[in-house]
């Protein structure tokens, strides 16, 4: 063990010694060989790169992810509310809501008001992530 914290130490010197020039040194080669009687958490090994530069790094391009489709439920005439948890329970997330009237009023209290109208329309299979738009008025309007 005390081999491989020679071996360390050396390298460590190498480093910041390498770390304190303005200019770049021609490339060598480093060779670090692990004791056989060394103990160890990773295989032995032998490891032999210029110095100064990094192994490439290889990566594969994930495969896209399915687009997921969800089916639009019917929710018209439903308290707004209920409307809502109902798209979200279908997987649709992106809801824009409206004041029905015209009159640009914040649906603030969704329980006191009743969509009526959406869009996309009920039965439609979409991507999930289309936003469905809700249209409501007061409970009793």
């Amino acid at each position: 063990m005390s081999q491989l914290k020679r071996v360390a130490g050396v390298l460590a010197a190498l480093v910041v010694a390498g770390c304190g020039s303005a200019t770049v040194p021609p490339a060598t080669t480093v060779t670090v060989t692990a004791p056989a009687d060394a103990v160890t958490t990773a295989p032995p090994a032998t490891t032999t790169a210029p110095a100064g530069t990094t192994a490439p790094i290889a990566t594969t391009a994930a495969p896209a992810p399915a687009a997921d489709t969800c089916t639009v439920p019917h929710v018209v005439g439903m308290v707004h509310q209920t409307a809502q948890d109902t798209m979200q329970a279908a997987g649709l997330y992106r809801l824009r809501e409206v004041d029905a009237t015209g009159q640009g009023r914040v649906l603030a209290l969704d329980r006191n008001w009743t969509t009526t109208a959406q869009t996309p329309a009920a039965g439609q299979v979409v991507p999930c992530d289309t936003e469905v738009l809700l249209s409501a008025k007061k409970t009793g309007e």
